[in-house]
């Protein structure tokens, strides 16, 4: 929990010029490859709440990051969309991660870093499986 909390902190500094908030930079980077989805598949595909997820995206909007827009003969739901603001901020937050990966895995062989990967997959996996 703490390395968990001192990654986020080292990233956020590092993303610190965008003005994101805490959850914002995992939603544009999962619209960055489903754009145009809806609310409750942002919420499950980032462990979100619902709830907590519309109030982002709300000031995701007020941002200028996205816009949320119903589709044609569905009025009912909101298809949420990149904008080109919220797509130059994926690029800052990609270069951020890229920069965190190389600290993390530094001094570490191509062999270990792929060895830790595919380990840090199947605990994830195990954690993630509902049983």
């Amino acid at each position: 929990m703490v390395n968990q909390a001192v990654f986020q902190r080292k990233f956020f500094a590092k993303i610190a010029e965008t003005s994101l908030t805490s959850g914002q930079p995992k939603v544009l980077d999962y619209l960055k490859d489903h754009d145009g989805s809806v609310q409750k598949d942002i919420a499950s595909a980032c462990q979100i709440d619902p709830a907590t997820v519309t109030s982002l995206l709300l000031r995701m909007e007020e941002a200028g990051l996205v816009q949320r827009r119903n589709q044609p003969g569905n009025r009912r739901s909101l298809h949420v969309f990149l904008t080109d603001k919220g797509k130059r901020e994926i690029v800052k937050i990609q270069k951020a991660f890229l920069e965190l990966e190389e600290e993390v895995f530094k001094g570490f062989s191509a062999e270990e870093r792929t060895g830790f990967m595919e380990m840090f997959m199947k605990i994830n996996q195990n954690i993630s499986d509902e049983k």
